[in-house]
This record gives structure tokens, C-alpha cells and sequence, in this order.
């Protein structure tokens, strides 16, 4: 699960960082969005699932 939750935030990051380049007008507000959650969702869910160490 944390490979998988990896490969979205990096995808993420990677497909936010270009998509002014690739896309225009609302295309560009759709796609940043979208990848602006799932970039901050598997932030949350990789600091949730982290192990703790005492």
C-alpha cells in the first residue's frame, strides 16, 4: 500500500509540475486540482501510516 501511495504523490507532483505546459484554461484548474488532492491525501495517508518509534 505505501509503494502505491509513493507512485500518487510522486505522479502527482510530477503531472502538477507540467500541467500549466500541457493543458489551457479550465483543463489546467481541473487537472492541478485533482492532483493537488490526491498529492495531499497520500501525504495524510503516509504520515498516518508511518511506524512509530519511541
Amino acid at each position: 500500500m505505501k509503494a502505491a501511495l509513493w507512485l500518487v504523490l510522486a505522479l502527482g507532483i510530477i503531472i502538477n509540475a507540467f500541467d500549466s505546459i500541457l493543458f489551457d484554461g479550465a483543463l489546467e484548474i481541473v487537472v492541478s486540482v485533482v492532483t493537488g488532492v490526491a498529492v495531499i491525501g497520500s501525504i495524510t495517508a503516509l504520515v498516518l501510516t508511518r511506524e512509530r518509534r519511541a
